[in-house]
């Protein structure tokens, strides 16, 4: 069977406020951000869209999925966030060996609690 699924367009992350979201997203992360309303802004990530929003209901006021950011060089990306005040749960460590790859990560909140990471693909030395 195949899926009608092509790919993912928007991914929502619920804030409690937006104003300070926006400012993480876009001064630290450093996303464009596309447009913003009075409850809503949207970024865009090389063509994925990040929506945040405050949450309509109390059962979507919770931390969203963890988010993994693609950067080339993971260590640089550590190092300036860390500049720009991010916290960081954990350094870049390596998390899988795959041939000659190296999968490296490092956990992050944002503003608004939510938990996300970078992901870099490295050559094995």
């Amino acid at each position: 069977m195949e899926s009608a699924i092509q790919r993912v367009g928007q991914i929502g992350i619920p804030v409690q406020e937006i104003e300070r979201a926006v400012r993480f997203y876009k001064e630290k992360l450093g996303l464009p951000l596309l447009f913003s309303t009075g409850s809503m802004a949207f970024f865009d990530c090389e063509g994925l869209r990040l929506m945040l929003t405050l949450p309509e209901k109390e059962a979507f006021g919770h931390p969203s999925s963890v988010i993994y950011f693609t950067v080339k060089d993971i260590r640089k990306a550590y190092e300036d966030l860390q500049q720009k005040s991010v916290v960081f749960i954990d350094e870049p460590h390596v998390v899988a060996k795959m041939g000659n790859t190296e999968t490296w990560m490092t956990f992050f909140k944002d503003g608004e609690g939510n938990t996300h990471a970078f992901i870099s693909e490295i050559k094995a030395k």
